[in-house]
């Protein structure tokens, strides 16, 4: 199964600030905020959405074809990484005058987060003809430069190509127009159950509407697990990896979806394609940074099958391609 994966690749700076936000905001003086927060240690790492979801891919077995726009500092050395990893960079677009996007967050000890993006190279990515690079199985349109989602979302739209809606972190940015426009004929549509709500109030859409204009709805909700609602009204609900120490949320929720996607593309039903989501999700929450956990086949399917039996972990072991 041949996959894209379009959207952001970034350099990462992640803190972590010991205490909690919340002690520090007074919700009375919002519109007058100004606070810093002392952080105990800095953490530069490789990211970027669509970068986090190829990574992963790889890393399950796939070669999927990243879709980007970035710097020149990308040369140095994250191609040379995602090479090596087994993603197909090819059709990475290099910027004559931007760096590449950067992503700047503090995590607190309650996880809850505050983050800047400066999108950089990633504003020029409306000029990647999509339709230029060749048939795809499936196309996952993650947050990227808008035009780029717009345009990307129409490609496939029109040439009757599947592909799966991930706008997420645009959201806040984007209008109820640009999310219909995304969101509608989608094979799949993945959010968090914040983002669900979200798409629901911009749209205007109730969630029967978003539900009749997609194919598979699949919302996470964090330690609480994944719902997946299906075309014919059912929904698949899978908990979470039980045990998970919590290390750093960031790129987690990229993980998740693809190991759903890598399941979608190994012939698993949903229930184990949200399994194989949350089980890859659960090594990166543990880890420092989005593209620094360990994988191997004894230690996944062990961690799978301690969660979803026995039965579970034979089938996800036979359908998928994980490294030894």
């Amino acid at each position: 199964m041949r996959i894209a994966v379009t959207g952001s690749v970034a350099t990462d700076h992640l803190m972590t600030f010991s205490g909690r936000f919340e002690d520090s905001i007074v919700p009375e003086q919002l519109d007058k905020i100004a606070v810093s927060f002392l952080v105990d240690d800095l953490e530069v790492r490789r990211g970027g959405t669509a970068a986090n979801i190829a990574f992963s891919l790889a890393k399950l077995g796939h070669r999927p074809l990243l879709v980007a726009s970035v710097g020149k500092d990308f040369d140095v050395e994250y191609r040379g990484w995602l090479d090596a990893a087994g993603v197909d960079t090819s059709a990475v677009r290099v910027s004559e005058s931007r760096h590449t996007a950067r992503f700047v967050c503090t995590t607190d000890s309650a996880l809850a987060q505050i983050s800047s993006f400066y999108p950089g190279a990633m504003s020029e990515a409306g000029a990647i003809d999509l339709a230029g690079l060749g048939e795809f199985d499936l196309v996952l349109i993650s947050p990227d430069d808008p035009a780029a989602m717009i345009s990307h979302t129409a490609s496939c739209r029109d040439r009757g190509v599947p592909f799966a809606a991930d706008p997420s972190q645009q959201l806040a940015f984007a209008d109820g127009a640009m999310i219909r426009d995304l969101v509608d004929g989608a094979t799949y549509l993945f959010s968090n159950d914040y983002e669900a709500a979200l798409i629901e109030k911009k749209t205007g859409w109730t969630a029967d509407e978003v539900r009749s204009r997609i194919g598979t709805q699949v919302t996470t909700r964090g330690k609480d697990g994944v719902s997946i609602y299906l075309p014919d009204g059912d929904v698949v609900e899978v908990g979470a990896i039980a045990g998970v120490t919590a290390v750093d949320p960031t790129g987690v929720g990229d993980s998740f979806r693809a190991g759903f996607l890598a399941g979608i593309a190994a012939g698993l039903g949903v229930e184990r394609c949200a399994q194989v989501g949350c089980t890859i999700a659960s090594l990166v929450v543990e880890t420092t940074g989005t593209q620094e956990y360990q994988l191997d086949r004894a230690s996944f399917i062990a961690r799978l099958g301690d969660s979803y039996g026995e039965d579970a972990a034979a089938e996800v072991e036979a359908a998928l391609d994980l490294p030894n």
